[in-house]
Protein backbone atom coordinates (compact mmCIF):
# COMPACT_ATOMS: atom_id res chain seq x y z
CA UNK A 1 0.00 0.00 0.00
CA UNK A 2 0.99 3.13 -1.00
CA UNK A 3 1.92 5.96 1.51
CA UNK A 4 -0.93 8.09 -0.22
CA UNK A 5 -3.10 5.40 -0.25
CA UNK A 6 -2.86 5.15 3.89
CA UNK A 7 -3.35 8.30 4.14
CA UNK A 8 -6.19 8.73 2.78
CA UNK A 9 -7.81 5.63 4.93
CA UNK A 10 -5.94 7.22 7.75
CA UNK A 11 -8.03 10.40 6.56
CA UNK A 12 -11.35 8.45 5.39
CA UNK A 13 -11.23 6.44 9.37
CA UNK A 14 -11.33 9.80 10.95
CA UNK A 15 -14.19 11.57 8.98
CA UNK A 16 -16.12 8.33 9.86
CA UNK A 17 -15.36 8.23 13.35
CA UNK A 18 -16.17 12.59 13.57
CA UNK A 19 -19.36 11.40 11.63
CA UNK A 20 -20.53 8.97 14.12
CA UNK A 21 -19.38 11.45 17.33
CA UNK A 22 -21.62 13.74 15.40
CA UNK A 23 -24.99 11.53 15.13
CA UNK A 24 -24.44 11.00 18.99
CA UNK A 25 -24.28 14.39 19.64
CA UNK A 26 -27.90 14.69 17.16
CA UNK A 27 -29.46 11.53 18.72
CA UNK A 28 -28.48 13.05 22.50
CA UNK A 29 -29.75 16.46 20.81
CA UNK A 30 -32.94 14.89 19.67
CA UNK A 31 -33.60 13.01 22.97
CA UNK A 32 -33.65 15.68 25.17
CA UNK A 33 -35.61 17.88 23.23
CA UNK A 34 -38.35 15.56 22.48
CA UNK A 35 -38.09 12.75 24.97
CA UNK A 36 -36.68 12.41 28.10
CA UNK A 37 -34.90 14.64 30.52
CA UNK A 38 -31.45 14.08 31.67
CA UNK A 39 -32.06 12.55 34.82
CA UNK A 40 -34.04 9.75 32.76
CA UNK A 41 -32.33 6.67 33.24
CA UNK A 42 -33.49 5.46 29.56
CA UNK A 43 -31.30 9.14 28.76
CA UNK A 44 -28.21 7.43 30.57
CA UNK A 45 -28.32 4.31 28.61
CA UNK A 46 -28.38 5.77 25.63
CA UNK A 47 -25.74 7.95 26.20
CA UNK A 48 -23.77 5.05 28.07
CA UNK A 49 -24.20 2.57 24.87
CA UNK A 50 -23.32 5.07 22.16
CA UNK A 51 -20.47 6.30 23.90
CA UNK A 52 -18.75 2.94 24.68
CA UNK A 53 -19.24 1.83 20.64
CA UNK A 54 -17.26 4.94 19.53
CA UNK A 55 -14.65 4.21 22.45
CA UNK A 56 -14.84 1.01 20.62
CA UNK A 57 -14.75 1.94 17.41
CA UNK A 58 -11.91 4.62 18.11
CA UNK A 59 -9.82 1.34 19.53
CA UNK A 60 -9.96 -0.67 16.82
CA UNK A 61 -9.14 2.28 13.98
CA UNK A 62 -5.86 2.85 16.29
CA UNK A 63 -5.09 -0.54 16.58
CA UNK A 64 -5.14 -1.00 12.68
CA UNK A 65 -2.86 1.92 12.47
CA UNK A 66 -5.76 4.39 10.84
CA UNK A 67 -5.86 6.85 14.06
CA UNK A 68 -3.78 8.32 15.80
CA UNK A 69 -4.70 7.45 19.86
CA UNK A 70 -4.35 11.15 20.97
CA UNK A 71 -6.81 11.78 17.75
CA UNK A 72 -9.04 8.97 19.24
CA UNK A 73 -9.00 10.74 22.61
CA UNK A 74 -9.59 13.90 21.27
CA UNK A 75 -12.41 13.24 19.63
CA UNK A 76 -14.28 11.54 22.41
CA UNK A 77 -13.36 14.34 24.84
CA UNK A 78 -14.55 16.92 22.26
CA UNK A 79 -17.82 15.11 22.02
CA UNK A 80 -18.01 14.97 26.18
CA UNK A 81 -17.76 18.85 26.19
CA UNK A 82 -20.52 19.26 23.77
CA UNK A 83 -22.42 16.89 25.48
CA UNK A 84 -22.19 18.22 28.65
CA UNK A 85 -23.17 21.75 27.73
CA UNK A 86 -25.92 20.27 26.01
CA UNK A 87 -27.24 19.07 29.48
CA UNK A 88 -26.11 22.25 31.37
CA UNK A 89 -27.83 24.12 28.67
CA UNK A 90 -30.71 21.88 29.11
CA UNK A 91 -31.00 22.30 32.93
CA UNK A 92 -31.03 25.66 32.76
CA UNK A 93 -34.72 25.62 30.86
Amino acid sequence: MSAEMATGHRERAFELLKADADKILKLIEVQMENLTMPQCPLYEEVLDTQMFGLSREIDFAVRLNLVEEDAGKQLLESLEKQLTALHDASMKK
